[in-house]
C-alpha cells in the first residue's frame, strides 16, 4: 500500500514536508520551515522556540520517532529530497538525524551550504554532519519499494527540480516550485513531458498564484530595468532575494549596459563564490564585481574571506561616486543611508515578492518610511517563480493524473473550484491525514 501525508504547506505558502510511504520504504519530499505558522506564535529575534515539543505542539516539526537528531531510537525515515534551496522547502533539514542521508541537486548543496554558513548557528540553522547526496536530472535513486526521479524544472534559484516516484500502486509527481514564464521554461516543459509519459495516480502540485498572478518575463523586467536606471542620474540601489541568480544576472547585465558598476552584499559574493564552478549559470565573477563592506564590529571568517579578495566600497565612498553604481541594499542594511545620503534623483527599485502576510507587512511599512524619509521614490519589478493559473491547469490537463494534491496555497478551495472541469478527483489537504493510494 501506498500513502501520502502533508506535514507542511497545507493553507500556507511554503513549508512543504510530504511523506510518502510505500511497502518497505518512507521517504519524505522537502522539508521546509513553515514561516507563516512559526510567525503565528513567534516574534524573532526576541521570542524563539526554546524546546522541541514546542515545533511538535504548533506543527512547525512533524512528531515522528526516529526522525530528529535528539532522537536515540534508529532512523525510521529511509532519505528525505530537497526540490530546491528555498528554506521553506529545505529549511528544517537541520533538525534530521544525521544517519538520515539527504537527497538534492549539486547546485542546492552549494546554496544550502553558503546560506548555512553565513546566517548565526543556532539548532535551526546547523546542517553540519548532515549526509548529502547529489543527483542530476536522468538519475533514477531506488529507496526499497520506491524508484525517485528527479527532474530538473525552472524557478526563481538554480538547480530547482521536480520528481517522479515510482510506487507499488503507480507513480507520484512532486511539483516542488516551478514556472512556465522563467529565463529556462525548457527545463519545466522537459519536467511536464516525463511527468505525461508516467502516467500518474497522483500530481502533488504548488498553486501559489491563485490570487496574484502577474505574468513578466526576466527579460521584459531587464529592459524596465534598464530604463529605471538610464533615467536616474544619481544613485539606484535596489533589493531582491539572495539566491535569485536570474535577478543578478539581469542587475548585472543593466549594470554594464549604462556605465555602471554592480555592487552586492557580502553574502551575494560569498554565495557566487560557492557557484562560480557551475560553468551553466554564467554568473559574473567575483572580480566583475563591488562588494559593500558595512561598518561591523565583528567580522565573521567568510566575511573577512571576501573582503580581502574582492574590491570592496564602504558607504562613505558610495556617497561620493552616486551615479557610477547600482547598489544592492537589504532593509538589514538601510541604516548605511544616513552616510550615503541618497541625492535628489535617486531611486529605490524593489525586485521580489510583495508582502503576504501581516509581518511581512508591516516591515514593508518600516522600509517604506525609511525610503520617504530619505526621498527616495519605490519601483516595484519582479518576476513571480511560480506558475500561473492558467498555465498550471495546462499542465494539469496534460499530465491527467487520477488524484490532484494541492498544496504551497492558501487557497485550496478556489484552486478546486478553477479546476473542477478537469479530470482527476482533487483533495483538499489536511494537516497530518494519511491519503492512500489506489493501484492502477
Amino acid at each position: 500500500m501506498t500513502s501520502i501525508t502533508f506535514y507542511g504547506g497545507v493553507n500556507e505558502v511554503g513549508g512543504n514536508k510530504v511523506l510518502v510511504k510505500d511497502e518497505d520504504a518512507k521517504v519524505f519530499l522537502d522539508f521546509g520551515t513553515s514561516f507563516t505558522k512559526k510567525r503565528n506564535f513567534y516574534q524573532e529575534p526576541l521570542m524563539k522556540p526554546k524546546m522541541f515539543k514546542e515545533l511538535f505542539k504548533f506543527n512547525l516539526l512533524p512528531e515522528i520517532e526516529g526522525l530528529y537528531f535528539f532522537s536515540t531510537s534508529q532512523p525510521e525515515i529511509d532519505g528525505v529530497f530537497i526540490s530546491h534551496g528555498h528554506r521553506d522547502h529545505s529549511g528544517y533539514i537541520s533538525f534530521l538525524k544525521r544517519e538520515i542521508p539527504v537527497f538534492c541537486g549539486e547546485t542546492t548543496k552549494e546554496i544550502l551550504e553558503g546560506v548555512f554558513e553565513t546566517q548565526p548557528r543556532s539548532y535551526e540553522n546547523n546542517i553540519s554532519g548532515l549526509k548529502f547526496k547529489t543527483f542530476r536530472t536522468g538519475d533514477k535513486i531506488k529507496i526499497g519499494s520506491l524508484t525517485i526521479e528527479p527532474v530538473h524544472c525552472d524557478h526563481s534559484i538554480p538547480g530547482a527540480y521536480g520528481f517522479i516516484i515510482y510506487t507499488s500502486s503507480g507513480s507520484i509527481v512532486y511539483t516542488g516550485d516551478f514556472r512556465m514564464h522563467g529565463k529556462k521554461p525548457e527545463l519545466t516543459q522537459d519536467f511536464v513531458e516525463k511527468a505525461e509519459k508516467a502516467e500518474p495516480v497522483a500530481l502533488i502540485t504548488e498553486a501559489t498564484n491563485l490570487t496574484s498572478g502577474k505574468v513578466m518575463s526576466e527579460k521584459e523586467l531587464k529592459e524596465k530595468l534598464k530604463k529605471s536606471v538610464k533615467k536616474t542620474k544619481e544613485l539606484v540601489l535596489v533589493n531582491f532575494a539572495l539566491t535569485d541568480t536570474d535577478r543578478l544576472n539581469s542587475f548585472y547585465n543593466v549594470a554594464e549596459e549604462t556605465g555602471r558598476k554592480l555592487v552586492v552584499t557580502t553574502k551575494q559574493a560569498y554565495l557566487l563564490k560557492k557557484l562560480e564552478k557551475d560553468k551553466r549559470l554564467n554568473l559574473p565573477k567575483l572580480r566583475e564585481l563591488t562588494v559593500f563592506s558595512r561598518e561591523k564590529k565583528r567580522v565573521y571568517r567568510w566575511e573577512k574571506e571576501i573582503i580581502e579578495q574582492t574590491e570592496t566600497i564602504d558607504s562613505a565612498s558610495l556617497a561620493k561616486k552616486q551615479n557610477k553604481y547600482i547598489t544592492i541594499l537589504p532593509f538589514y542594511s538601510f541604516q548605511e543611508l544616513l552616510t550615503i545620503k541618497p541625492e535628489p534623483g535617486s531611486v529605490f527599485i524593489h525586485s521580489s515578492s510583495e508582502p503576504f502576510n501581516e509581518e511581512q507587512e508591516v516591515e514593508y511599512e518600516k522600509l517604506e518610511n525609511w525610503l520617504i524619509a530619505f526621498g527616495l521614490p519605490q519601483y516595484h519589478l519582479h518576476v513571480s517563480g511560480h506558475i500561473m493559473p492558467l498555465e498550471l491547469r495546462e499542465v494539469i490537463e496534460r499530465i491527467k493524473p487520477k488524484k490532484v494534491f494541492p498544496i504551497h496555497t492558501e487557497h485550496p478551495e478556489l484552486f478546486k473550484k478553477f479546476m473542477k472541469d478537469l479530470k482527476g478527483e482533487i483533495e483538499i489537504v489536511e494537516h497530518g491525514k494519511e491519503y492512500t493510494l489506489d493501484k492502477i
